[in-house]
């Protein structure tokens, strides 16, 4: 049973009396609805008062919109809510993901590739004053996976690396700057992603190492951010087969669930054995690792029984609310499993002194905190971190830098995304945007860009008096849709066949595992990131007038040998 006056809550006498008067004083109703993280579908008020109404949710998460949508929608949510709502942002990389003029400063792995416990901090910070502006005040960040398959695409970018002492340096700079914020701390995804190359969101993820090499590598970085007081910890819909067999030896091989749904993970591993006292939220629950693993009427109250103590999202919600409470009288969810989820909950609010913001009236911030979003200073911030952490990976031809007196006229091969699924619809990329700022950004510095493409690749002769250089700028994008996210050429005259007529440049602004694709590249930079202040730093280090300081994981070159040369 958790201790609401030890690590992470830390809370008094008083504090924990509003934790236990509050339990008292709720409904059944009401008990089971603090276990729900809702996602907001609908933001006009009337659709959110009748939300907290109907079903008592504990949590809210939301799709980006503007910062002043989200700011109502959350100020109608805090000021209509019986009970002081935890509000969760996924601010992974900065504060973008929270809303849609927020500032993305720097991902894991651009973290990793700058080696720079100030970047992560200072990703946070930007994250947590940006999100908390607009009345979010819990981060689901950082990504503590640790990358050891290349070929994963679901935390390539978004997890530091694959060592578990990077891994705890950064995520406790990231903690450090969340918890001055005040928004409550988080580490996913538990067990651990990372080690193959299935994505959560399509199937069952499984983590297939023994028990003594998960202790020393995932369970290192968890064991020590539990030390270091982290709050709240996600749990992934991915098995660890090894635990499972040695908590449970008879258990059969059918009988291995996600983490999600398998309480010798998350009550004997995370809870006992790591010492694990904060709350436990599970990923999204429409994603097909968990879907699939049993009926729905099961999962939902499995989920809670198996000691996760919130249910992130609702599939139909008059349904899964009456699986849980179905869950709850029929014993599913014990009466002393349901009263410590609740404890974890509100010990959490009461962490964060929700419940007294709600009393003083605080706990709406003032409406014009929101010009911190997006402004000067976050902007200044992110144009830093990208100086550190834009990488050269290789240049075996000695092509950069580019000038241009040298490389006037710029071929310019870009590959763009298909988008991705969000909210269950396929949602239109960024490459449009991203290319005219490349574009501009070389342009801007003397380049003349041809960026069409042609119907054919042309006499080898002419290509060599039309154009100087050839740039091949990578922007793939993808979720939730496949297993691998690999170079896409949709035109034939854009596959690489100019690389050994012209001086040629690859450059990813998202993955990093490319040269698996083009392995006959000479000159290839991961940028990590695609906005505006990246890609201007990375012209201006391609043209020799800013030095590159990122490092590589040696996970770029995909086990081959041909993409070292």
């Amino acid at each position: 049973m958790v201790d609401l006056k030890d690590k992470p809550y830390y809370l008094s006498d008083e504090d924990v009396k509003w934790v236990e008067d509050t339990i008292t004083a709720m409904t059944d109703e009401e008990k089971i609805g603090q276990l729900f993280v809702n996602m907001v579908t609908d933001r006009s008020p009337q659709a959110l008062k009748e939300t907290l109404e109907k079903y008592h949710v504990g949590g809210i998460r939301f799709h980006t919109d503007t910062k002043e949508a989200i700011y109502e929608q959350n100020k109608v949510l805090q000021e209509n809510s019986k009970i002081p709502l935890l509000i969760a942002a996924n601010c992974e990389a900065g504060g973008y993901m929270s809303s849609a003029e927020g500032t993305a400063v720097a991902n894991g792995a651009a973290i990793a590739a700058a080696d720079d416990e100030q970047i992560a901090y200072d990703a946070a910070l930007v994250g947590a004053r940006e999100a908390k502006a607009i009345g979010c005040n819990w981060n689901f960040a950082p990504v503590v996976d640790l990358l050891y398959n290349w070929r994963n695409t679901i935390v390539q970018t978004r997890s530091f690396n694959d060592s578990p002492e990077d891994t705890v340096r950064y995520a406790r700079a990231f903690h450090r700057a969340t918890r001055d914020i005040g928004l409550a701390t988080c580490a996913k995804h538990f067990p651990g992603d990372g080690t193959e190359e299935n994505d959560q969101h399509l199937m069952m993820g499984v983590n297939d190492m023994d028990c003594e090499e998960w202790d020393k590598t995932f369970g290192k970085v968890y064991s020590e951010l539990i030390e270091s007081g982290v709050m709240t910890i996600m749990a992934g819909h991915i098995a660890l087969p090894a635990y499972s067999r040695r908590f449970r030896p008879d258990i059969r091989d059918d009988e291995i669930l996600p983490a999600t749904l398998a309480p010798e993970i998350i009550t004997d591993l995370l809870k006992k054995k790591l010492g694990f006292n904060g709350l436990v939220v599970t990923d999204a629950s429409h994603m097909i690792g968990m879907f699939a693993a049993m009926p729905r009427s099961e999962q939902v109250p499995r989920a809670i029984a198996a000691g996760c103590d919130m249910f992130l999202f609702f599939n139909d919600r008059d349904e899964d609310f009456g699986y849980m409470m179905d869950g709850y009288k029929k014993g599913i969810i014990s009466e002393e499993r349901l009263s410590d989820a609740l404890r974890r909950i509100l010990g959490i609010k009461a962490a964060l002194g929700l419940h007294s913001q709600k009393a003083d009236g605080s706990i709406v911030p003032p409406r014009n905190g929101i010009s911190v979003v997006g402004g000067e200073e976050h902007k200044a911030i992110a144009r830093r971190a990208a100086d550190r952490f834009i990488t050269l990976v290789k240049d075996t031809a000695d092509t950069l830098p580019l000038s241009p007196e040298k490389h006037k006229k710029i071929k310019l091969v870009f590959i763009g995304g298909e988008g991705m699924v969000v909210a269950g619809k396929l949602v239109k990329g960024n490459s449009g945007r991203v290319k005219e700022d490349l574009i501009r950004s070389l342009e801007k510095r003397g380049f003349s860009v041809d960026a069409d493409v042609p119907e054919q690749k042309g006499k080898m002769k002419e290509v060599k008096q039309k154009y100087d250089a050839c740039m091949v700028a990578l922007n793939v994008e993808g979720f939730a849709q496949y297993n691998t996210m690999r170079v896409k050429w949709t035109n034939p005259t854009d596959q690489p066949w100019y690389v050994s007529e012209l001086p040629t440049v690859f450059i990813s602004f998202g993955f990093t595992n490319h040269l698996i694709d083009v392995p006959m590249a000479k000159t290839y930079i991961n940028a990590y990131l695609n906005t505006a202040e990246v890609i201007d730093a990375a012209v201006e280090k391609l043209t020799g007038k800013s030095a590159f300081h990122g490092r590589y994981n040696d996970n770029v070159f995909c086990g081959r040998w041909d993409t070292r040369r």
